[in-house]
């Protein structure tokens, strides 16, 4: 048997080299927006090729939502702009998040500001409150007494509360 051969004309090679060349563009693109995503929350290329290959990560789930995003945004950067300030808010916040919660927020995208980091005095594991009026240190006791602090000021531990 042979193969039969097919003409093609000049112009439509070059236009189905175009759209080939296009069309992988377009893909780098959502590739790069996916990638991206997988990098913010911590995962290596090897990790997100290993875990596509044992299928935990389920790659071509995150593709179509990557394209609409890259619609919305109009550029790469942009998109990954967008995804890097949604992740900082997520996580400072210890919420989940996947590149649909870029397009819920994309509205109040600029408003978007991680949680601030509050930190609280104690001393030997017990809440202090600072009282404006009096200008001193107060103790407060697992039983809800009040102690006057007598310490020094390098006594306080502060720590951070989420």
């Amino acid at each position: 048997m042979a193969k039969k051969a097919v003409k093609t004309t000049p112009k439509k090679a070059v236009a189905k080299e175009k759209s080939k060349k296009k069309k992988l563009q377009e893909e780098t693109a959502i590739q790069k927006i996916v990638n991206h995503y997988f990098f913010s929350k911590g995962l290596s290329l090897k990790k997100i090729k290993r875990d596509a290959k044992k299928k935990k990560i389920i790659y071509s789930r995150f593709t179509r939502p990557a394209k609409q995003l890259l619609v919305l945004a109009g550029s790469v950067k942009k998109a990954q702009k967008a995804i890097d300030k949604v992740a900082t808010w997520a996580q400072s916040r210890n919420l989940d998040y996947a590149i649909e919660t870029v397009f819920k927020k994309w509205l109040e995208i600029d408003r978007l500001k991680p949680k601030e980091i509050v930190k609280k005095p104690y001393y030997d594991g017990n809440y202090m409150v600072w009282s404006d009026s009096k200008r001193k240190w107060y103790v407060i006791t697992p039983e809800g007494e009040w102690l006057e602090f007598a310490g020094k000021e390098e006594d306080i531990e502060w720590k951070t509360i989420k």
